[in-house]
């Protein structure tokens, strides 16, 4: 069976989040993972910053294979 991310929730975890008023919408930002969102009440601020955290931790799909390159750096 092939789960899938979006439609199961593996883990839940706590998050901080601050919520404050920036003309007529809510702007709700995560403490601990740099993302934020937005909602005409906040409410739809909170769920919305956490349909976008759920959104940072799904794995990527890549649309190409990644084209994987090799470099070289001097470290003192």
């Amino acid at each position: 069976m092939n789960p899938v991310l979006w439609n199961n929730c593996f883990m839940k975890r706590p998050f901080a989040a601050t919520v404050w008023r920036e003309g007529d919408w809510f702007v709700s930002q995560c403490l601990e993972i740099d993302v934020a969102s937005q909602g005409a009440t906040e409410e739809e601020a909170l769920e919305n910053l956490k349909e976008a955290l759920e959104l940072h931790f799904e794995p990527p799909q890549a649309t190409h294979l990644p084209q994987v390159h090799i470099i070289e750096a001097c470290c003192p």
